[in-house]
């Protein structure tokens, strides 16, 4: 859990995160949660009662400071989705637990906090149509099914077709990608994919999932995209969505590495994106 005070300590080195940008989502209660995942299992993460082979699954120790951040998070990205319809652009310096299902988590995701806060917008009628775009290096697969039978909502998950999950689930549009892709091969997929989504879909904000699992060295990840591809995939789908004037809010994602302010800085690469492309255009 420490890279996300690192990747705050990082942007506010870098002077790209500040008072006059920074804003703290409070801590969703569980009837909140519950709107979007099962009652009894959101009670059960709550009270620490999960049983031995539900936390195996999700594969973190429970504690309070984990289940502090699971209810902080999902909040987190209902607030960056919210300043993102204001902004055109917002950036939440966590998310992306796109493993959590209904009833279960998995993964090292308790919550879904993309599918909760889309459930939110929908409900609340603040928007009409959503695209879910997960470039994480690995499926999407709990988003998938919280929001298959929710016609507002496109999933599209791009993703190393060899990795976890083992089992997929269907989302909207799934582009598996072959072991060992490398950079130039990457960008023109997402690049083509994200243009014919927006064309199709037209959605009035983007869910935007910067996983950077994909990176060469990551021991999750079995991709070949460089730092530098990257920084070229956040710019691309940034700007691509802010010339047709498409609110985008950004989560973090997956990203595994023991050098921890590496790790961070890395996810801090879409922060920086979204920086330059609010800026610039």
């Amino acid at each position: 859990m420490e890279k996300f005070a690192r990747l705050h300590g990082h942007l506010r080195s870098r002077g790209i995160a500040h008072g006059d940008n920074e804003f703290r989502p409070g801590r969703a209660k569980a009837t909140l949660l519950s709107q979007a995942h099962c009652p009894q299992y959101v009670s059960a993460m709550v009270d620490g009662t999960l049983d031995a082979r539900a936390l195996r699954r999700m594969g973190l120790p429970w504690s309070e400071a984990l289940m502090k951040r699971s209810c902080i998070a999902p909040m987190g990205t209902l607030m960056t989705a919210q300043l993102a319809l204001q902004h055109g652009i917002a950036c939440h310096l966590a998310g992306g637990t796109h493993h959590a299902h209904y009833d279960f988590g998995s993964g090292f995701c308790i919550f879904n906090d993309q599918a909760f806060a889309v459930r939110q917008l929908l409900d609340r009628g603040v928007v009409k149509k959503v695209l879910m775009f997960d470039c994480d290096v690995h499926q999407g697969d709990g988003t998938a099914a919280m929001l298959a039978d929710e016609p507002r909502a496109f999933t599209c998950s791009i993703h190393c077709e060899k990795n976890f999950p083992v089992r997929k689930m269907k989302s909207d549009l799934d582009v598996g990608l072959p072991l060992g892709m490398t950079d130039q091969d990457y960008l023109d997929t997402v690049f083509e994919t994200l243009e014919q989504l927006l064309d199709l879909v037209q959605p009035d904000l983007v869910f935007y999932d910067a996983g950077v699992d994909i990176f060469q060295h990551d021991p999750l990840g079995r991709l070949h995209i460089t730092e530098q591809g990257i920084a070229d995939r956040d710019r691309g789908v940034l700007a691509r969505c802010r010339q047709r004037n498409v609110p985008v809010a950004t989560v973090i994602g997956g990203g595994y590495d023991d050098d921890r302010d590496a790790l961070a800085q890395r996810h801090a690469i879409v922060v920086e994106a979204a920086s330059e492309v609010h800026s610039f255009l």
